[in-house]
Formats: structure tokens, C-alpha cells, sequence
């Protein structure tokens, strides 16, 4: 393999404390005043956009995205559908989940430094509380000709990809996808501490809101993903059961996400009293 390809596969992350990052998730509240179809509408655009934004990142018209959305309505999916589409290998990409170190970051980022190479940050928010991370990854959105990451400290560092030493500087041509819980605009506009480094972030980034507000929001988009093929292992009639059960009951469900739906279909499957099991494990 020449040196510098990365190995095909997914690469695991540590687990971060998500408490660390917990008090800067927004929660989406605020009431909808559209109909149903409006929704749909806005958010079927949202999502397109953003196939064609991730697919941008493949072939190195856009440098950085930052996605930003409720968890469990599909971020991740669509991302991930248009990369294994781009490399069926998965050499030419990565994800990272939850935590990471800038000593971590500039392995990653050497790794995959070669132009046509993707790398998704995927609700790993915990980067958003080390200025040193930050500032490493403004140098790679950055929109200047030559993209040039330092690492200055006295340290070696090794790439566990051939074994070589990591040099001082390098060139980063490859692109960076962030998936994130965080409302960024809202964040800048309450004037976080954060604020400054999410700007500039912002300034070298596509920025894209999915726009998922309220939960009138969260549900249209289930019904949107179910309508799209998701549930197939179920008959027109249970998904339609299943669909129900979350339309009655979206405001006490412990979690309105696409994760809640694929236990509902589940359950529907294994039990005919799956409404009465589904009450007592999913309301509240």
C-alpha cells in the first residue's frame, strides 16, 4: 500500500464524557407555525443540500462542512451513504466518534492529508473545548492556496499507518466534515465563550442548519425517512402501526428520533402487545 493511503475501514475512537459538551447542546423547542407539508418541503431541501455539499467534500470543491442538526433524524446516514458511494473501500475516509486529542488529530490529519481524502468528525464536540484543536483545524478550513498544519510542540509523533515520524509541518489537501448536535449561529448569538472559535470556524466552513426547530419538526422527518424505505423488514400496515404510535404519543416519547422508530419496529415485530411494552420502556 503506498504510504500516506490510509487502510480501508472505519477507525474507533475513544468514548469522550459527554458532560463536558452536554451544557452547550441546544435544545430545539421553539413552536412551528407550518403545516405538515411545509415542513416536509424544507426539510427534504435541507437534505439534499446536504448530499450535495458531502459530495462536494469527495472531489475537493468544498475544503470544509459543518453540519448541524437534532440527533437521530439522519445526519450521519446521508453522510455516510455518499462517502461508501465515493470510495466502496472506505480507504479514502474516515469517522471519528466522540473523543479526540490534538496529538490524535495531527496523526489523523497526516494520515489523511493527500488530496480526494475525507475526514468526518461525527458528534465528536469534545474538539470544541481544546484551543489547540481548534486552532489546528482552522488552518485545515482554511481558504488560502496551501493549507499547512504545524505542530510545534517538542514531542514526536509517529504515524501508526507506516511507521514514520510525523513531520513539524505538512500541507493538508483533503476535506473535513463535521456532524454536530451543535447550533452554532445560536451559540455565536448568546456570546459564548466558544463564540470567537465557532466564527471563524463558521468563516472557512460551508454551514449547513438542517433546520429541525420543534418536535412537530422531528416528527415530520421520521415520517419523511420511514416514507423513504426505512422499516422495509416491515409490512405497509405495521409501519403504518408504527407510525401511528409516535404521532400519539410524540410529546411523552423519551427520545423523538429515528433511533425510537427502529425500536418501535422491533418491538412490533416480536410481540402483539408491543403498544402496552412500547408505553411502559418508551414514554415517559
Amino acid at each position: 500500500m503506498p504510504r500516506g493511503v490510509p487502510k480501508a475501514g472505519f477507525r474507533q475512537s475513544r468514548t469522550s464524557s459527554a458532560d463536558k459538551v452536554a451544557n452547550l447542546k441546544v435544545s430545539y423547542a421553539a413552536p412551528s407555525t407550518e403545516t405538515d407539508a411545509e415542513i416536509e418541503a424544507r426539510l427534504a431541501e435541507r437534505f439534499e443540500i446536504l448530499d450535495v455539499l458531502a459530495e462536494a467534500c469527495t472531489v475537493g470543491n468544498s475544503r470544509a462542512l459543518i453540519v448541524s442538526g437534532a440527533p437521530g433524524l439522519g445526519k450521519s446516514y446521508n453522510v455516510e451513504k455518499i462517502l461508501a458511494d465515493y470510495d466502496p473501500s472506505g480507504a479514502l475516509y474516515t469517522t471519528v466518534k466522540g473523543y479526540a486529542r490534538s496529538t490524535g488529530l495531527i496523526k489523523l490529519l497526516y494520515e489523511y492529508r493527500h488530496a480526494g481524502n475525507v475526514i468526518v468528525f461525527d458528534d465528536a464536540d469534545s474538539i470544541t473545548q481544546d484551543d489547540v484543536s481548534l486552532n489546528i483545524l482552522k488552518a485545515v478550513a482554511d481558504t488560502t492556496e496551501t493549507r499547512r498544519v504545524s505542530w510545534l510542540s517538542e514531542g514526536k509523533l509517529i504515524s501508526e499507518e507506516t511507521g514514520e515520524l510525523i513531520p513539524r509541518s505538512f500541507d493538508f489537501e483533503g476535506s473535513v466534515i463535521f456532524i454536530t448536535n451543535l447550533d452554532f449561529e445560536h451559540l455565536i448569538s448568546k456570546g459564548h465563550k466558544l463564540a470567537p472559535h465557532l466564527e471563524a470556524m463558521m468563516s472557512r466552513s460551508m454551514y449547513l442548519d438542517l433546520s429541525l426547530k420543534s418536535k412537530r419538526d422531528y416528527l415530520v422527518r421520521i415520517k419523511q425517512v420511514i416514507n423513504q424505505g426505512m422499516l422495509k423488514e416491515l409490512d405497509q400496515t405495521e409501519r403504518d402501526d408504527v407510525m401511528d404510535f409516535i404521532e400519539t404519543n410524540y410529546n411523552n416519547l423519551r427520545e423523538l428520533s429515528l433511533r425510537s422508530a427502529i425500536k418501535l419496529a422491533k418491538l412490533r415485530k416480536i410481540n402483539s402487545n408491543w403498544r402496552r411494552i412500547a408505553a411502559v420502556t418508551m414514554l415517559k
